[in-house]
């Protein structure tokens, strides 16, 4: 009687530690699961001060990741954003966004190129300053205004 009360306290003893043991497997893999990662975004700051008819200097985004694009002319209000894509080469640009306000409400911008010189999205109230394809894989700022025009565009992705 002895022996078999022996073989049940040791059998007790080893199903509690390996009950144990698929205990924390479970908890952790489930903690593990549950937990999110949280990514800082990357930015890019770019200012301008273009004299008429002037463009910034070649402004390439991230490849295949979605990237808001916002710009602001300080000279003269305005204010405008997309959401773009760049696709690597063969390359090519796509954006959707919003002008900025005029005379008439603010207007939804889209559209897709490999082109140069393609608008964009107005970043100015007189709807003079925008940005736009320099090429297939790159923007810019452009002034088409008389007067010299200042303000900055912002890139987060």
């Amino acid at each position: 009687m002895k022996a078999i009360k022996m073989r049940m306290q040791k059998f007790s003893r080893a199903a509690v530690i390996l009950l144990a043991t698929v205990v924390v497997i479970l908890t952790t893999m489930v903690v593990a699961n549950a937990t999110q990662t949280i990514t800082t975004p990357n930015a890019a700051f770019i200012s301008y001060s273009l004299a008429t008819g002037a463009n910034s200097a070649a402004i390439t985004p991230v490849t295949n990741r979605s990237v808001l694009v916002m710009g602001c002319c300080t000279s003269i209000q305005g204010v405008g954003q997309v959401s773009l894509l760049h696709l690597p080469s063969p390359g090519g640009i796509e954006w959707v966004g919003l002008e900025s306000v005029s005379a008439s409400p603010a207007a939804i911008t889209q559209g897709a190129t490999t082109g140069t010189g393609i608008h964009i999205v107005w970043i100015d109230f007189q709807h003079k300053v925008d940005i736009q394809t320099a090429s297939a894989e790159t923007i810019r700022i452009h002034n088409g205004n008389t007067l010299t025009m200042a303000g900055n565009v912002t890139l987060i992705w």
